[in-house]
């Protein structure tokens, strides 16, 4: 069946959630993108929602999620941003109230989970899609490039992180070993290595992880490792972690022809943490001292990397339910990281590997 498209009107936006996720990765990206209009914010924090209501003044702010669906026919899109556990209760609230849904990684806390609500959106004729914005990061955008340049060779290794150093653990929900809260830093950082893995070299047939908890007390995973056999042959090794007193290089992908080492993380995020907005000239490029090296260790080259452009994904979902177009990112994507994470999960407590 063919899926309902909304011609060319503005997007009436819902964001549901406005933490660290809700208020820097989503409400200014939306914002910022012509088409899109964010109309309605969820957010139970009276700090938050005075912060919300001075950051987007056209927009309505409410409490609570039932309050928002009072509003479904006034809204093309929600977005949800808030604590894992309620991503899947959720996205089938607001597919049920006949809107399209934009969830934030992970997609849910299991694969059956996803696919369920895959097959939900599709009962219904609505699009649900899952907001991976490190597709858009612009180490990940520079590698793509190079590869599609074969400017390294044959890829036999992937070797990726994301890294920092936290000597005392960050309370929250991330924190909690309750399957549905889909706490740890495999299924935080994790969704992201492992999305951009599958990306850059398809599917998987064998997992190895070790999954360790780091501070006192600790019930979840905060430093982390996965390793990935995909079905073509290249192996992408996976760090995550809260505890690197020194960080790792953030890619090091080695071909038979060089390699591709960089350091350091995208900038937009920390931009958008400034109160930065796309649009600028400068959205998303880098000094050229944090540009990756290619080559080898007799013969590299800085390679400069493209600018980072994390609103693309939000440009490509109004497409998408304009035209009927691709979606940003396939659910489906989704589901194959959790089995990848479901996988990592069981080798860890195998203590070995396991077969996709």
């Amino acid at each position: 069946m063919p899926k309902k498209t909304i011609h060319q009107k503005s997007l009436n936006v819902g964001l549901i959630g406005y933490g660290v996720a809700g208020a820097f990765f989503h409400a200014p990206l939306i914002a910022a993108t012509p088409g899109l209009r964010l109309t309605h914010i969820v957010t139970r924090s009276p700090e938050r929602s005075r912060s919300a209501q001075g950051e987007h003044p056209e927009a309505t702010v409410v409490s609570d999620a039932q309050d928002l669906w009072q509003h479904a026919h006034e809204l093309d899109v929600v977005v949800i941003a808030t604590p894992n556990s309620t991503h899947v209760p959720l996205a089938r609230a607001a597919l049920n109230a006949g809107l399209h849904v934009v969830v934030d990684k992970p997609f849910a806390p299991s694969a059956d989970e996803a696919r369920a609500l895959i097959a939900q959106a599709e009962s219904c004729d609505r699009r649900v899609t899952v907001y991976q914005n490190r597709r858009w990061d612009n180490d990940f955008l520079t590698l793509r490039s190079l590869l599609e340049q074969d400017a390294l060779g044959e890829v036999r290794r992937f070797e990726s992180r994301f890294e920092r150093w936290r000597p005392e653990a960050k309370p929250g929900w991330k924190r909690s070993a309750a399957r549905e809260d889909a706490g740890g830093i495999l299924f935080d950082l994790g969704s992201h290595l492992i999305d951009q893995a599958l990306q850059l070299f398809g599917p998987v047939r064998r997992v190895y992880a070790e999954l360790d908890p780091a501070y006192p007390g600790s019930e979840v995973d905060d430093d982390s490792f996965v390793a990935l056999t995909h079905a073509g042959g290249v192996r992408s090794h996976l760090w995550m972690s809260s505890i690197a007193a020194q960080l790792g290089p953030r890619l090091r992908v080695l071909g038979n022809s060089g390699a591709f080492v960089k350091y350091g993380l995208d900038p937009q995020e920390d931009a958008l943490r400034r109160g930065e907005r796309p649009g600028l000239s400068n959205w998303g490029t880098e000094d050229a001292a944090r540009y990756g090296w290619l080559g080898t260790d007799a013969d590299r080259r800085r390679i400069p990397s493209l600018p980072g452009d994390y609103q693309q994904f939000y440009i490509l979902l109004l497409e998408a339910l304009r035209s009927g177009a691709p979606l940003p990112v396939d659910p489906q994507d989704a589901v194959a990281v959790l089995e990848v994470i479901q996988a990592a999960q069981r080798s860890h407590a195998l203590g070995d590997s396991v077969s996709l």
